[in-house]
């Protein structure tokens, strides 16, 4: 088991035995613990936890609908209803099992209940792994405007076990990757090209999960790094929404306006080409490294074109982008590949330019 000062362990057999040991030293009743799971995570990853962790068969469950949607304060209603229906306390500990939904809406439940809960993530897709449970944030979505509402509120723990990657779609993995990609792109040139000349198959990493082990711990220290200079997000952690201000903005109006379902790793991509030729304009990145981003992401996402209409409502939905200052949108641009800048302000001609870009 490996583990750093900001207890992100890497579970083997000897890492859930301190688990146990955990739990039943600083739990005052197994029944006084708590395991938020989805649909899915019910079906598919339970039991892989409670086959290392039997004595948790006694825990009580929680479940909510899965998708992006479910991520609201109606679901958070619902979780903590469920949690006075079974006598919850301040003493007690929610376990969240699931992907970037679960920990996200997980972690917020446990900061405001009772004024504040212990919780321990176990992110089960390879996006919760090395982004979404990562870096003391939490939070729902209001509406069409994704994370509007949330806190700063650390875990317990956080649990790093890539068993659970074999229970992901292949879609689920690629969207994972894309966070990875960006964390080469804006702090770890070496990151970058371990990646994009990665000869790990993407196509069946259910059997390959022990083999991306590596490139998921160096891509969680580079964003733990970050975090740790920087938990509350006042400079330099921004450097993580380079892909963001545009990506969220795809995937709120896809998720709210369009039939057709725009997964995170997807939106993000394309936000990244798109703000990588920001970079190229306004931020110094070679036109060269552009191209090569462009490539890269292009040839393993499904890269979809937007309309002038569509345009206008992505804009409106990035105009309440978190990062906004004095009513302008700021952007966390490339200077080089493994350099990024934060609180970069582009102006609205560039951004719909940038759009034609992907």
């Amino acid at each position: 088991m490996l583990s750093d000062k900001r207890k992100i362990l890497y579970f083997n057999e000897e890492g859930y035995k301190i688990l146990e040991n955990y739990l039943l030293n600083q739990v005052e009743s197994i029944k006084n613990t708590f395991i938020l799971v989805d649909h899915n995570t019910n079906i598919h990853c339970l039991p892989i936890l409670l086959s290392h962790e039997k004595f948790l068969e006694k825990s009580n469950i929680i479940q909510i609908k899965p998708g992006e949607k479910e991520k609201n304060i109606y679901t958070c209603i619902q979780i903590w209803k469920n949690l006075e229906n079974f006598k919850a306390n301040r003493n007690s500990l929610i376990i969240n099992l699931g992907g970037g939904v679960i920990t996200d809406i997980g972690g917020f439940v446990a900061s405001v209940f009772k004024r504040g809960v212990r919780f321990i993530n176990i992110p089960t897709t390879l996006l919760g792994m090395v982004d979404a449970s990562i870096g003391y944030k939490t939070g729902v979505n209001l509406e069409s405007i994704k994370n509007e509402i949330g806190s700063f509120y650390s875990p317990e723990f956080l649990i790093i076990d890539p068993h659970f990657l074999k229970t992901l779609p292949e879609k689920e993995f690629i969207s994972g990757k894309a966070e990875m990609f960006k964390h080469g792109l804006i702090a770890d040139e070496k990151f970058w090209i371990d990646m994009k000349t990665s000869t790990i198959p993407m196509d069946d990493h259910r059997k390959s999960y022990f083999q991306w082990g590596d490139l998921i711990h160096k891509s969680i220290l580079i964003k733990n790094k970050i975090v740790e200079k920087d938990p509350k997000e006042k400079g330099l952690r921004k450097i993580l929404n380079f892909g963001h201000t545009i990506g969220h903005a795809l995937e709120s109006y896809f998720m709210n306006y369009k039939k057709g379902k725009l997964i995170h790793g997807v939106a993000i991509a394309m936000g990244m080409v798109s703000e990588s030729w920001l970079s190229y304009k306004v931020n110094g990145l070679f036109m060269n490294s552009y191209q090569e981003i462009k490539s890269i992401l292009s040839e393993l996402y499904p890269i979809k074109n937007i309309s002038d209409l569509e345009m206008n409502k992505i804009f409106s939905i990035m105009e309440h982008d978190k990062k906004n200052d004095k009513n302008k949108i700021q952007f966390s641009l490339l200077k080089k590949i493994g350099t990024c800048s934060y609180n970069c302000q582009v102006s609205y001609n560039l951004i719909k330019e940038s759009f034609l870009q992907i």
